[in-house]
């Protein structure tokens, strides 16, 4: 097919774009045109696949013959044979006389099944039936009768997944995809958008008897950019909702995102977000307590770093701190393991000492080397210590009790039920 007859073919049927995939779909509906083979159209809800049916239609020989789309997610599973194959009276319960179904009414025709993967297991070995031997029955009836009908189906579903799963017919997906055309997403052809947005914009124009809309730079930017889910279709219903009620026909980006779903303007990657399906939801949630709880060590393990440093810059609040540390990780971490407080080790050069039992608080010599230690006696209590570090604490940040929440290394939350606890008035 030269470019040439591509070009009359958009002119024909008004197909606006020029996205070498879209290019190519065409050319492809177009070989495939003059033959009698099924022909499997696949794309998203919305991008225009029933046009390419009637593209196909339009230029084969079966032209001048009836062409009838039917939509199969629409017709209820009890009454698809009937209106697919036609029933005999009194076939069930209604059926008041014999009718005529559309592969009969058709023949020498084209009949267009949209979104096939709805269509029932039952059904689809009649259709399979008509595919491959060109016979049918009606609902009520053991007379095999002949029709001469081209099918083209369409689906937004993947049908090799469906096989997988047992929802639709292995053998019947190979049948009808004798020649498959998979029509671009809009947003895989964004060079179309504004084209597309410009035809519909002229033609509300001249439906509403009013100027069209225009869009600026920055609108035109964001048209571009934005996903369109519902690809044609949805921007047709923009443009003719900007069209009516724009109060002005020179539209800013402020102005288009009022006509834009909320959900899709801002589509940058998110913790929880638009999720596809219950699964995806639960994974980032979960995805996201990791991140805080990684985020919560790191922040632990910080401050538990400043404080040790201060213990270091105040040799005198070693015991202290210690029995104030296995009260805290106790009471953060519980474990059945027994605590044993850190190595304290002073900041003078000449000084070293031996860790010792959290009962013994270790007090260095003066003289030059150190031969033994001293164990001084002093309160054990965990309670004592704990309130005289808070007190410290508070005194040293003026009261301040989100400084001195930080310097224990404990939320201020806690800090404040220690205060009741210990009925400190700072």
């Amino acid at each position: 097919m030269e470019k040439m007859d591509i070009q009359s073919i958009k002119n024909r049927f008004g197909i606006i774009g020029n996205a070498p995939s879209l290019n190519h779909a065409l050319h492809v509906a177009a070989q495939v045109a003059n033959t009698d083979l099924s022909v499997l159209i696949v794309g998203e809800s919305g991008v225009g696949k029933e046009a390419f049916s009637q593209i196909i239609h339009a230029l084969s020989a079966r032209k001048h013959n009836p062409f009838i789309a039917v939509n199969c997610g629409a017709i209820p599973e009890g009454t698809i044979d009937s209106e697919l194959f036609g029933h005999e009276k009194g076939a069930f319960t209604g059926a008041v006389d014999s009718r005529k179904g559309y592969f009969e009414t058709v023949s020498g025709g084209t009949i267009f099944l949209d979104e096939i993967g709805e269509m029932p297991l039952g059904t689809q070995a009649r259709l399979l039936r008509v595919l491959e031997t060109g016979e049918f029955i009606r609902v009520g009836s053991s007379k095999v009768q002949k029709t001469d009908v081209r099918v083209i189906a369409a689906t937004n579903r993947e049908l090799l997944e469906f096989t997988q799963k047992g929802k639709f017919r292995e053998d019947l997906y190979y049948r009808l995809s004798t020649v498959p055309i998979r029509v671009p997403a809009l947003r895989d052809r964004k060079e179309d958008i504004p084209l597309l947005f410009r035809k519909f914009a002229v033609d509300f124009a001249e439906r509403y008897k009013t100027a069209p809309v225009q869009l600026e730079e920055d609108a035109r930017q964001l048209l571009i950019n934005y996903s369109w889910p519902g690809n044609v279709r949805e921007l047709k219903n923009i443009a003719e909702q900007i069209s009516v009620l724009a109060g002005d026909k020179s539209i800013s980006a402020l102005e288009l995102k009022r006509f834009l779903p909320e959900q899709a303007n801002n589509r940058l990657p998110m913790l929880i977000g638009n999720s596809q399906g219950s699964g995806g939801h639960e994974f980032n949630s979960e995805r996201e307590i990791l991140y805080k709880l990684f985020f919560d060590m790191k922040k632990d393990v910080t401050e538990l770093k400043k404080m040790f440093v201060e213990i270091l810059q105040n040799p005198g609040e070693a015991a202290a701190a210690a029995a104030y540390t296995k009260e805290s990780l106790l009471r953060e971490y519980p474990s059945p393991v027994e605590y044993t407080a850190p190595a304290t080790v002073l900041p003078s050069p000449a000084t070293y000492v031996q860790p010792a039992a959290a009962t013994s608080v270790l007090m260095p010599h003066t003289h030059d080397e150190i031969h033994e230690h001293e164990e001084v006696e002093e309160s054990l209590n965990i309670m004592d210590k704990e309130k005289e570090l808070i007190l410290k604490a508070l005194k040293k940040h003026k009261g301040k009790r989100k400084d001195a929440a930080a310097d224990l290394g404990i939320s201020e939350r806690t800090l404040y039920r220690k205060l009741k606890e210990y009925d400190i008035n700072e």
